[in-house]
């Protein structure tokens, strides 16, 4: 007699391709990461005074430490070196700048300083009336840069990977360009003297903590207005992101309005201590822009992407012109030479 058993359904193992786990993984980090998100909101939400006020000052500190600490900062960047060491000053430029910090009335001669840079144009930092003061940059050249253009001629310049030819037709126009009178070159140092006198430094470090000021203060304002906080998620990000769109837009804009306003003044301060500085003024920037023109020409495609026909500098980033075109200030400099001879 033979027995029945019972057949059991054996089940199969379940599977461990991973797919599971890893969709387990992906929904678990998107919910810690809104968990976050929600978290990091409430926390701005109730301490946005005391965060909006750190940042701003942090800002602020940020965009004037390169001129609060000019000699760990600027002057480790645009020293000139020579053999080994530091170049020094020779003594004609020395000489002419302090000629041209009497005729600046400057009250704080010793927080002012001159040293050797390298580049053909004047360089500046600082602050006067804090204890590092403020430091001009004179390029070496400008020693015997007036005469034969020697100080020009007889430093290696390289463009695109090659050494310029002063013999050229194009080396000779640079050369020109480059060599300035003593007129031009009062009116160059003074004008970075007249810049840190102003407390400009500080003005344009004033910039971007005031347009976040402004910015946050508005989308608020407005966020009240329209009834935006029992509005969904959603539609407050949307508005948040908006509100920072228009917030860097307005401090770019706002940050290239404040230097052309302080390229003017200053020119126009510059200009305005006398006939030979103004004429100087003019000298500088026509010489400016034929260097820029020449440049343009040595540098190829670059150089088109540089710079103008006309000498102006093409603006980096799109919409931006950080600086005031040196055509507008040639010819402010015109009408204040003007009236200096009317």
């Amino acid at each position: 007699m033979r027995m029945r058993g019972r057949v059991r359904a054996v089940r199969a193992p379940p599977s461990v391709d991973g797919r599971s786990g890893g969709f387990s993984v992906a929904v678990l980090a998107v919910a810690m990461t809104t968990l976050f998100v929600l978290k990091l909101a409430a926390f701005v939400q109730r301490n946005r005074s005391g965060l909006l006020a750190v940042s701003c000052a942090g800002i602020f500190g940020a965009n004037i430490f390169y001129h609060a600490f000019p000699q760990q900062t600027f002057r480790t960047v645009y020293q000139c070196w020579s053999r080994g060491q530091p170049a020094e000053l020779p003594e004609q430029l020395r000489s002419l700048f302090w000629e041209v910090l009497r005729d600046t009335d400057v009250r704080s001669a010793g927080n002012v300083q001159a040293f050797a840079a390298f580049g053909f144009q004047p360089v500046s930092a600082g602050i006067p009336w804090l204890p590092s003061g403020s430091l001009v940059g004179i390029p070496a050249n400008f020693a015997n840069a007036t005469d034969d253009g020697q100080g020009v001629v007889n430093r290696v310049v390289m463009i695109n990977g090659e050494e310029v030819d002063w013999h050229s037709e194009d080396g000779v126009h640079l050369k020109e360009a480059l060599t300035l009178s003593k007129e031009a070159q009062k009116f160059s140092l003074a004008r970075e003297v007249i810049y840190s006198q102003s407390s400009s430094p500080i003005l344009q470090a004033a910039v971007a903590p005031t347009c976040l000021l402004g910015v946050s203060l508005s989308a608020v304002a407005v966020k009240q207005l329209l009834g935006l906080y029992s509005s969904p998620l959603l539609l407050r990000g949307l508005y948040n992101l908006a509100a920072l769109v228009v917030g860097l837009v307005g401090y770019f804009l706002a940050y290239d309005a404040v230097s052309h306003w302080l390229d003017y003044r200053c020119d126009r301060r510059t200009a305005a201590l006398s006939e030979d500085y103004a004429r100087g003024g003019v000298e500088f920037y026509e010489k400016l822009l034929f260097r820029n023109r020449t440049l343009r020409k040595l540098m190829g495609k670059r150089g088109e992407e540089m710079y103008a026909p006309s000498g102006n500098l093409f603006p980096r980033y799109g919409f931006r012109l950080k600086q005031a075109p040196y055509t507008s200030r040639r010819d402010l400099i015109v009408k204040v030479l003007k009236l200096h001879q009317a």
